[in-house]
């Protein structure tokens, strides 16, 4: 772990609590960490770590810095949707408000001025690296590569044309061509994002399949959302949705199912079997009324679990350390037992297992030697953290997204004392505003 470099590094940092997050549960105290061309290079003591040149150096006295968190599942653009569809079931959310405000708006303009407003705001609440479902996924994947984040770019497919696609077959061409062209970049990914199982017939799901056996690319589905979807999946397939998946040979290690806040034994086992991983969106689940994901149940028969915040139209906001918090204290309630998703294991959901549902595993999640340094600064010297007996508990139940100071994606910093470094975020706000008053007018 403490391996050193043995020229120069371009940034030392030393704060007073270190969480790598692997291995498991542990914190260093009184440590600094070293970056060189965007990856770490050192994690060692601090009188030790004194003795290596720097470029630069920074003190952060009541700082536990961590990797950077990662959102699992998103609408980027849905931002500009904010609070425009609220205290609704699932269904009525989507087909009587969601559906319809999308056909009326969604354009190339509104994909730029959402997924901006959504970075930035990820950004500042201690995001590096998030994955995107949703419409025009080479727009957004310029903006990622402008403002220096990580990012998975899923590609949505459903039965019907979607802004920036006629039909399943565009959306599938457009999506490898998009793949080809970035899977040499350092900081982006493409998935293909079928909607849900009922929303893509079989034909587009073994389209799909093709397509990730030659490529190697993952999918991200919403699975399992509702009670009232798995019912209507047994009525029109007779079966449950998940094993029609199974059935048509979708899961494996790079499926993402989404929800699953409805699992049975069968499920599970199929979960497990295939090595899935399961994207936990508790606030967004909550306000719709959707169920409970067993977030404990599938921890302990080894699914790895990640977490996202959905989409800003059904959260209302992309904040991961105040889901993180939701999730775990839902797991305790949901799984009856206090111990249930303690403070160490949902920092590593919101981290490193957020990396390896997306893939990133090998880049990002932790604070390794080698590995990018994505990290987040956390502010916990503030009267509402006070007494700090353990650091990651006090960050997981006491601090919210206000804690944020300074985030690095590879090494470059893109928060500095909650300023964004390469966004205008009196332009952000502006532009929100105009679209605010564009969408929802005041009479």
């Amino acid at each position: 772990m403490h391996t050193a470099p043995s020229d120069s590094l371009d940034l030392l940092l030393f704060p007073s609590w270190l969480v790598p997050v692997e291995p498991a549960g542990i914190i260093f105290r009184n440590h600094a960490i070293g970056i060189r061309n965007g990856r770490i290079a050192l994690i060692a003591p601090r009188e030790e770590a004194h003795r290596y040149v720097t470029k630069a150096s920074r003190e952060l006295p009541g700082f536990l810095l961590a990797p950077g968190l990662i959102n699992a599942h998103g609408h980027a653009a849905m931002t500009l949707f904010r609070g425009l569809a609220d205290d609704l079931p699932l269904r009525s959310w989507l087909k009587e408000r969601i559906w319809p405000a999308e056909n009326k708006w969604v354009n190339e303009d509104f994909i730029r001025a959402g997924s901006e407003l959504a970075i930035g705001e990820q950004l500042q609440s201690g995001i590096t690296c998030f994955s995107d479902m949703y419409f025009y996924p080479e727009l957004v994947s310029e903006l990622v590569h402008k403002h220096g984040v990580r990012a998975q770019i899923t590609i949505p497919v459903m039965d019907f044309p979607v802004p920036g696609a006629r039909d399943a077959d565009e959306a599938l061409r457009k999506g490898v061509a998009l793949f080809d062209d970035l899977k040499h970049h350092p900081r982006l990914s493409v998935a293909f994002g079928p909607h849900a199982p009922y929303s893509v017939a079989d034909a587009n799901l073994e389209s799909i399949r093709t397509l990730i056996a030659e490529m190697d690319a993952g999918i991200h589905m919403h699975v399992h959302e509702t009670a009232q979807e798995v019912e209507e999946a047994l009525g029109k397939h007779g079966e449950r949705p998940l094993a029609r998946l199974a059935r048509l040979q979708l899961l494996g290690p790079r499926f993402q199912a989404v929800h699953m806040t409805q699992v049975n034994d069968d499920d599970l086992a199929l979960l497990v079997e295939h090595n899935c991983s399961v994207i936990h969106c508790p606030e967004s689940n909550l306000k719709l009324a959707s169920g409970f994901c067993p977030v404990e149940r599938l921890w302990e028969a080894g699914v790895n679990v990640a977490i996202g915040t959905d989409g800003a139209a059904s959260n209302n906001d992309l904040d991961l350390l105040g889901e993180t918090r939701t999730a775990a204290l839902l797991a305790k309630a949901v799984a009856g037992s206090a111990t249930a998703l303690d403070a160490h294991r949902a920092l590593r959901m919101a981290t490193l297992n957020g990396a390896r549902a997306l893939g990133l595993e090998d880049c990002t999640g932790s604070l390794e030697i080698g590995k990018f340094a994505d990290m987040v600064a956390f502010d916990l010297s503030q009267l509402a953290q006070q007494p700090v007996h353990d650091p990651v508990s006090q960050l997981i139940y006491s601090s919210g997204r206000d804690c944020v100071r300074h985030v690095w994606v590879g090494g470059k910093q893109l928060l500095d004392d909650r300023q964004l470094t390469r966004m205008d975020e009196e332009r952000l706000i502006a532009t929100a505003q105009e679209w605010g008053r564009k969408i929802r007018p005041i009479p």
